[in-house]
C-alpha cells in the first residue's frame, strides 16, 4: 500500500472543515482549547478547503472523506495523524495530544466500514502521531521521538513493521517551543522526490541531515519566517509535483529551480491557524 512520501498519490483520506469545525459557534468555544493561533473563520475555511480539494482532484484518483464524528475535535481536520499506512494496511495510532486520542477509534470504524485493511494498533502507554513517521525509502522508516511519539510506541511500531522495514531510524526531536506546540518529524522534513527534500535544518539533528546528504538527497532549506508559515510542510502528489500553503515565496522558488511543479492554496484558516499544512490535511493510503 504505502512505503513512500513522494510516489504518485492514488488514494487519500481527508476531512472537510464543515465536518471537523462544524460551525462558527463551535469554533468560538473550542479554538483556544486546541491551541490554535486565533479563531478560524468557518466560511473562509470552507472556501480555502475547496481550493485545496480542487488541486487534489486534478491528481488523485480516489478521495475518501471522514465523516463528522462525536467525541472528536477541531484537530480531526488533520487526517494524517491518527493512522499510518504501510504495505500491509493501517496502523491505528494514539496521539500524544490527549484531546486527539478519540480520533483513533473513529478512524478505525471508518476503515472497517470501507474495508481498508488494518495491520494493528497501539496499545497500553504507547502514543504516536502519523506526522512523526516518515518513509525515507521503500524499506526505511524514520520515526520522530518527541512529545507526540514515545519509546513504547516506537517498539510496537518496530514489531508491527519488521517484515517490510529493514531499518527503523529513531530521530530525537528538540523541545523547541514546548509540549503544547505541535512539532512533528514532518514539521522539519518533506520528501518531494527520492533525491529532493524540503527541510528546516535548525531543528534537525546533525546525523539526520548528514544521512540525507549521504543518500544523495538535495536539500531545499526553508528560511525561518517561511518555516513559521508552514513552508517546510510540502505534500508530494507525485515525484516533483507538490502542494504548499501560500506565503513561502523563497521555498517555492527553490522548488521551481529544482524542476518541481508547485501548487499553492490559501491556507490561513485551515493550515496556519491550526499549524497543519497540506501533509497534515491528507492521509495517503495508496501511492504507486
Amino acid at each position: 500500500m504505502l512505503t513512500s512520501m513522494f510516489k504518485k498519490l492514488n488514494t487519500v483520506i481527508v476531512k472537510h472543515p464543515k465536518d471537523a469545525f462544524l460551525n462558527q459557534e463551535h469554533l468560538s468555544l473550542e479554538w483556544e482549547k486546541y491551541n490554535y493561533i486565533n479563531e478560524p473563520d468557518f466560511i473562509k475555511a470552507q472556501h480555502e478547503y475547496e481550493q485545496f480539494l480542487s488541486i487534489m482532484k486534478q491528481h488523485v484518483e480516489r478521495i475518501e472523506f471522514l465523516p463528522a464524528s462525536e467525541g472528536v475535535g477541531l484537530d480531526s481536520l488533520y487526517a494524517h495523524d491518527p493512522v499510518k499506512f504501510t504495505p500491509k494496511g493501517a496502523i491505528i495510532l494514539k496521539s500524544g495530544k490527549k484531546l486527539r486520542q478519540p480520533e483513533a477509534e473513529a478512524y478505525k470504524h471508518f476503515l472497517q466500514e470501507k474495508e481498508i485493511p488494518i495491520l494493528g494498533e497501539l496499545t497500553g502507554d504507547a502514543v504516536s502521531d502519523g506526522g512523526d513517521l516518515v518513509w525515507l525509502d521503500d524499506r526505511t522508516l524514520l520515526v520522530g521521538r518527541g512529545y507526540r511519539t514515545n519509546d513504547e510506541a516506537i517498539q510496537q511500531i518496530k514489531e508491527m513493521t519488521k517484515d517490510f522495514v529493514d531499518e527503523l531510524i529513531v530521530v530525537s526531536l528538540p523541545h523547541d517551543r514546548g509540549e503544547a506546540e505541535c512539532l512533528h518529524l514532518m514539521s522539519i522534513i518533506s520528501l518531494v522526490d527520492r533525491d529532493l527534500a524540503v527541510v528546516y535544518s535548525r531543528l534537525m539533528p546533525v546525523f539526520l541531515r548528514q544521512l540525507l546528504i549521504e543518500r544523495g538527497i538535495k536539500l531545499i532549506e526553508v528560511p525561518e519566517d517561511e518555516y513559521d508559515r508552514l513552508g517546510c510542510n510540502v505534500l508530494a502528489l507525485e515525484p516533483r509535483v507538490c502542494v504548499i500553503v501560500s506565503g513561502s515565496p523563497y521555498t517555492k522558488q527553490q522548488l521551481l529551480y529544482a524542476g518541481a511543479t508547485v501548487y499553492e492554496y490559501e491556507g490561513n484558516e485551515i493550515s496556519y491557524l491550526g499549524t497543519g499544512g497540506p501533509t497534515c490535511l491528507t492521509c495517503p493510503v495508496v501511492r504507486s
